[in-house]
């Protein structure tokens, strides 16, 4: 049958219902327990009349009985309804379709098969469907297909379902951590002024109250660290993201993002502190610290090594990353058949460079440490070596899961990063970060020393060997 005409069959069977004076959407309903619960507490329930709710999944008819299979969110059940016992068998019968919800009431039986049931006394129809929903598991070849119609796909798609009751965990985790820890939950703007934090670009916007341009944020990290001129000392937002940028499996635009600032840290406390967190996180959320991705199996288990960005980097390419110029970098590049373009400063090539010669190698957890201060401008200057800044990645499977930095808290250095990036700006870099007289304001007021951290919403696509946005309920896709 044609959708069209299953469409106006079941619009039919509800008018049907509205002439018997049946509401095919009513407002009340009434649950005694979950599915689940019941199932649990089964000698609990026998003999006592009972209501469970669900979808109907399942019809099957024979001589005068029906048997529906029902399921919540949970887990499935079927109701026996018989036409010497239930009321409006025929009814019933007569107007409900797979894909319904409906209320069951009756008592808790064993089938001959031994098969655990709801003898049903009423059956009361809770919404009337007029779609059908698709006879086998979510079949659809289409990807794009599959993801416009996610509500469909995780309806038939366990897997899929559970996904989520993990990313719920390994979210709930990290903020169960970090507030034992001491750390406060706070929340900042979305829309801002200027935006800043990262090297990305951004969503343009219009204020019509202002009549000013604002920006969707694409980073966390100046208003938290405003918090800190504010006088907090540990402090946390779990939030969304918008980086207007292209669409491959590792990057949405659109994304949730960790970020935490500690005062009077630095980022070898914080490493430490990252581990611990990381391997909670990933514990809880799988059930072990052991996972594949992309065909390696990834041991977060074991401690993790460290990597000296500068020192890897001169190895591999046989440059210094910290003294070359930006034509040496430029040619470098070119022999690697890295794609750049000439409004790209110092610190894109080399991370360009980097990502394609190095990070893709690094397959087991490990810290990447102390890259050059052209890649970082808000991270403090390695202690060390005035050329490199005091900043890691967490790499595992080739790719950055975390990133934290002593926080740059010297106002005059930090202009002078602004002015680069400014610089870089004006000649075309539109990922470059802006020039925020506010923030420096603020930091000329004075920011204790601290340590700052965040990761996103990649991580857990990479501990379920997913590509991200199979990861997320409803991603970008272009309209049809």
């Amino acid at each position: 049958m044609a959708l069209e005409d299953i469409i106006s069959e079941r619009k039919k069977k509800a008018d049907l219902l509205k002439k018997e004076g049946i509401n095919p959407y009513p407002a009340v309903s009434k649950r005694t327990a979950p599915i689940s619960q019941v199932i649990i507490d089964w000698k609990k329930y026998t003999g006592k009349r009972v209501n469970i709710t669900g979808r109907v999944f399942a019809i099957r008819g024979q001589g005068g009985v029906l048997f529906l299979d029902i399921k919540d969110e949970h887990e499935k059940l079927q109701a026996v309804l018989r036409k010497n016992t239930t009321k409006n068998f025929d009814l019933v019968e007569n107007t409900l379709d797979i894909g319904d919800f409906v209320q069951v009431t009756g008592k808790p039986m064993l089938t001959k098969r031994g098969e655990k049931s709801i003898d049903t006394r009423e059956l009361t129809l809770l919404t009337k469907s007029l779609r059908p929903i698709p006879k086998e598991r979510f079949a659809v070849k289409d990807e794009e297909t599959r993801l416009r119609q996610r509500y469909l796909d995780i309806l038939l798609n366990p897997e899929v379902k559970e996904t989520f009751y993990m990313k719920s965990r390994f979210w709930s985790t990290i903020r169960n951590h970090l507030t034992q820890e001491g750390f406060l939950e706070v929340e900042t703007p979305v829309l801002e002024n200027i935006t800043g934090g990262a090297e990305a670009r951004p969503f343009i916007t219009h204020h019509n109250a202002l009549d000013i341009p604002m920006y969707l944020r694409i980073s966390l990290e100046l208003p938290l660290k405003r918090l800190l001129v504010a006088g907090y000392e540990k402090v946390f937002e779990i939030g969304r993201i918008f980086r207007n940028e292209g669409i491959d499996a590792d990057h949405l635009q659109d994304y949730t993002q960790l970020e935490f600032y500690w005062a009077y840290a630095d980022y070898t406390q914080l490493m430490k502190f990252t581990e611990k967190l990381y391997k909670k996180t990933i514990k809880e959320t799988l059930g072990t610290l052991k996972h594949t991705y992309q065909g390696n199996t990834i041991d977060w288990s074991k401690k993790w090594k460290t990597v000296d960005y500068c020192n890897e980097f001169e190895k591999v390419n046989k440059l210094d990353p910290r003294t070359a110029t930006v034509t040496q970098l430029r040619a470098l590049a070119k022999s690697l058949k890295v794609d750049f373009d000439n409004t790209q400063g110092k610190g894109r090539l080399i991370d360009l460079i980097f990502k394609k010669t190095i990070r893709t190698k690094l397959i087991q957890p490990c810290f990447l440490i102390n890259p050059p201060i052209e890649i970082e401008p808000l991270a403090k200057k390695y202690r060390d070596n005035p050329l490199q800044v005091e900043r890691f990645q967490i790499v595992a499977g080739g790719s950055e899961l975390g990133k934290g930095f002593s926080e740059l808290n010297d106002p005059v250095d930090q202009r002078e990063r602004f002015e680069a990036q400014n610089s870089l700006r004006e000649h075309g870099d539109d990922e470059a970060q802006m020039m925020d007289q506010d923030f420096l304001i603020a930091l000329e007021h004075g920011m204790p020393p601290a340590a700052g951290f965040g990761l996103s919403e990649r991580l857990f696509a990479v501990l379920l060997d997913k590509p991200i946005r199979e990861t997320v309920f409803f991603p970008n896709l272009r309209p049809k």
